[in-house]
């Protein structure tokens, strides 16, 4: 039996450099794409799913984001924050998330990707024998992110955050969406800096995974962006 997941976690404490002038006054999540900031489609597309608590991990021109989203009332649900003190990577950022999730399972995105919304109402449905989804997409550039290595089941037995060109490669580059169980606090816990200086939520999935626990991987459909860089932007925009 699985029961739909109905809280998750969205990242949106970084200024996102990357864009430029565009984030002076702006996170990079509040950024516009299609008339509604990138959050927005975030959100909703979780609504929609059966989501209906959120809790938006906050930083840079967090004003912003709280002034937004409010409470959470207009857009049918309750939102909460939590102010990211310290830029020191994505793995001790998901220890926030604790008193909020508790013992419920939750879906955790970066506040700058966007996907088909279709793709949500399958990351809400965590199967019990699962401890964790990764969603997937084929034939990205995994230099620019991470790699997932998969069994026959499509289970993830490895991921490695920007492999080397001398380093194993996968087809499969993680999405940057995830359904989590509880279980992933212990391994966030646990982690060390990486060599990029950085404490990375992709270690904890490794080793959630290399513990013997079933992570699932699934590959979105449609299409998926990363709003990485004005150009990515410019062409979601066009």
């Amino acid at each position: 039996m699985t029961r739909a997941i109905t809280k998750a976690v969205l990242l949106a404490a970084g200024r996102g450099t990357r864009m430029r002038d565009l984030t002076n006054n702006l996170p990079k999540p509040m950024i516009a794409v299609r008339g509604k900031p990138i959050l927005q489609h975030i959100i909703e597309g979780l609504r929609e799913a059966g989501v209906r608590e959120i809790l938006i991990v906050v930083g840079y021109r967090a004003e912003f984001v709280r002034r937004f989203f409010g409470d959470g009332a207009a857009f049918g649900l309750r939102i909460a924050y939590e102010m990211q003190v310290e830029q020191n990577g994505t793995g001790k950022v998901v220890e926030l998330a604790r008193s909020f999730t508790g013992q419920e399972p939750f879906v955790l995105s970066y506040g700058d990707i966007i996907i088909e919304p279709v793709n949500y109402q399958r990351l809400v449905r965590l199967d019990d024998d699962a401890e964790a989804i990764v969603s997937v997409k084929r034939n990205e550039d995994v230099s620019k992110g991470g790699a997932v290595f998969v069994n026959e089941r499509f289970e993830l037995v490895d991921l490695r955050e920007k492999p080397q060109p001398n380093e194993p490669t996968s087809p499969w580059y993680n999405a940057g969406i995830y359904a989590f169980r509880p279980s992933i606090f212990s391994f966030v816990a646990r982690l060390e800096y990486s060599p990029r200086g950085e404490f990375e939520l992709t270690d904890a999935i490794r080793a959630l995974a290399l513990s013997g626990k079933k992570v699932k991987a699934f590959e979105l459909t449609g299409t998926w962006a990363d709003v990485r860089d004005p150009e990515i932007l410019a062409e979601l925009n066009r």
